[in-house]
């Protein structure tokens, strides 16, 4: 089939290559000329793992081109996807549409064949309603185009395997003839037994920002269990696996630490309970703004456990961040926890040094104050503080007696409860972590606007140390 993806971001770019990769005929459409030539060049604008080989593939097959044209676009496309953004508005929890406005306005009125026009973004319910009316003002005379709504579920860092193995494809369609070719055209999947949930656009658009509130409340509540803990002495760790064997509630997505972020979860939840308040009925999502509330705090503790460790003052203190994406196996810095309290700690006087293996370049472009490192020895050198705030694998695979050589004061914040804490502290560190209570920690040897004292510490902390990491371990590639 003739596709067309509008929006080449995250979602658009993968989704363009993969449906390429599966047999269509793809033009990927977007206003960004610097991208375009870069993803025809092969070459992504974005790390996500597997997409460069998916990229190079659909485009040596020939299926796949791009191009910035939404007159062209209209011309080739049988089925054109919406993939555009919707970010929170200025001054308000509600999404803007003004992306995925321009989309329709743009493309409609070109159309010379009936069509299916497919919405992927996240948008609020009742947004098909709306573009349905628009659509039928702008279509030409004697050409039909139907709107349907098939909202994606892609986990940045999967994002290749969410796109051609997901563990379901939901479209909300008004025809028979639009879920035919929806289900057509995912054929491939419907083969290998994905499930296909048809339905009206009105749910398919609650589908996502639905799976999004309660992914967000479920690690809010472990989260708000953790202050819990704090004050109680008990462990959350232990606490999650114990009510995670449960099976109406499960384990994932109950590891308790620094929160949520992105440009998902955050502005999807505040859209959610904008859109319900419009509808009349903000009471009953009002418990999300209780969820966002408790993820925002999480980064108002960790910088407060990190000042305490400071002594009470974090002045002129070389503070060293581990990670600076709001997650691993991505460059993604958007609503990014980690970046967000690496820079509260820079605003309260400390010397941040900010390593993260794949988005230090965009961390430097948020925040041009925070010295940012692409080699993880030279951002712990001379560390008073090291916290860890991203959960790359790299970090796990850290030898904490070798790189206690490198830093100034063996003292690890683990905001996010996934090191092993008592590897760490038979290494000589002191380790302390959100909602668990640490066995006979030594605490830091500190005075309030007093330097840290290192304990552990030699000429060779000021020379190379490249022996120090697993060879495997990159040093980022920005």
């Amino acid at each position: 089939m003739r596709l067309t993806v509008i929006g080449t971001g995250y979602l658009g770019a993968v989704h363009a290559a993969c449906m390429a990769d599966i047999g269509h005929d793809v033009l990927g459409v977007d206003v960004d000329a610097e991208k375009i030539a870069a993803l025809t060049e092969g070459r992504p604008p974005f790390y996500e793992p597997g997409f460069d080989e998916v990229l190079t593939r659909a485009l040596a097959s020939g299926r796949l081109r791009f191009g910035t044209s939404l007159r062209e676009a209209a011309v080739h496309g049988e089925v054109h996807f919406i993939c555009v953004g919707t970010p929170q508005q200025a001054g308000s929890h509600a999404a803007d549409l003004r992306y995925v406005d321009a989309v329709v306005d743009g493309l409609v009125p070109h159309l010379q064949t009936s069509c299916l026009v497919v919405g992927k973004s996240t948008v609020p319910v009742g947004t098909t309603a709306r573009l349905t009316a628009r659509i039928a003002q702008l279509v030409p005379a004697g050409v039909r185009a139907d709107l349907a709504w098939n909202p994606e579920f892609l986990r940045e860092g999967f994002a290749v395997e969410d796109t051609l193995r997901p563990d379901r494809i939901v479209a909300g369609t008004v025809s028979r003839e639009s879920d035919a070719l929806l289900r057509r055209l995912y054929a491939p999947m419907l083969d290998a037994g994905i499930p296909y949930i048809g339905t009206d656009p009105s749910t398919a658009e609650l589908v996502k920002v639905a799976a999004n509130s309660f992914l967000a409340t479920k690690i809010s509540f472990i989260n708000a269990m953790a202050e819990v803990c704090d004050a109680a002495g008990a462990d959350v760790v232990t606490l999650a696996d114990a009510i995670g064997h449960d099976t109406r509630i499960g384990r994932r997505f109950l590891n308790a630490g620094l929160g949520f972020g992105g440009g998902c979860l955050p502005k999807d939840i505040r859209a959610f309970t904008a859109r319900a308040q419009e509808l009349g009925v903000g009471p009953a999502v009002a418990f999300l703004d209780q969820v966002d509330e408790i993820n925002e705090r999480q980064r108002t503790r960790t910088v407060e456990l990190a000042r305490q460790l400071a002594g009470g003052d974090l002045t002129d203190r070389r503070v060293t961040v581990l990670g600076a994406t709001f997650k691993p196996n991505s460059d993604d810095v958007r609503d990014s926890p980690a970046l967000a309290v690496a820079a509260a700690l820079h605003r309260q006087g400390a010397d941040v040094r900010v390593h993260d293996p794949e988005g230090a370049a965009n961390a430097r472009r948020a925040h041009p104050e925070l010295r940012c490192e692409t080699d993880l020895l030279t951002a712990c050198q001379g560390a008073e503080l090291v916290l860890h705030l991203t959960e790359w694998e790299q970090y796990r695979a850290l030898d904490p007696v070798k790189l206690a050589r490198v830093v100034r004061m063996p003292v690890l914040v683990d905001a996010r409860n996934a090191l092993p804490h008592d590897e760490w502290r038979a290494a000589g560190w002191t380790v302390k972590a959100l909602g668990r209570p640490a066995p006979a920690d030594r605490p830091p040897a500190a005075r309030a606007g007093k330097p840290l004292r290192a304990t552990i510490a030699s000429p060779a902390a000021e020379a190379d140390h490249t022996d120090l990491l697993p060879p495997a371990l990159p040093t980022g590639r920005s």
